[in-house]
């Protein structure tokens, strides 16, 4: 009768769970393609400094209007942003990103290169 009524409670438990990471994650990455966009370093460095969050851990599963934050940075000419982004992401995602940011923006094909060196 107990492993009833337990087992009852849990599948009830389980069909009203939604989890709540899916809605952070989306209003997470609005605010950073926002920030990002508007070329606000202070702000952009705070927001993921309070979050907990490492630039490096969430930089592939972020896109801003289709293509990653880099990439974002270059084409919004957000040059301190991206500047940031450089110095914060590994050698081999700057390196994979080389090509698209020099389309974009020479100033950070410049501290790309240097970085890579």
């Amino acid at each position: 009768m107990k492993k009833t009524i337990l087992a009852s409670v849990v599948l009830a438990t389980a069909m009203f769970y939604t989890p709540q990471s899916s809605a952070f994650d989306e209003s997470m990455s609005l605010r950073i393609c926002e920030y990002v966009s508007i070329n606000d370093k202070k702000r952009l460095r705070n927001y993921l400094k309070s979050n907990k969050v490492k630039i490096r851990s969430i930089f592939d599963s972020i896109q801003c209007n289709g293509v990653n934050l880099l990439e974002f940075a270059a084409t919004s000419n957000a040059l301190d942003v991206g500047e940031y982004l450089i110095g914060k992401l590994p050698v081999k995602t700057v390196t994979e990103n080389l090509a698209s940011i020099k389309a974009s923006s020479a100033h950070l094909a410049k501290v790309a290169n240097e970085r890579i060196k």
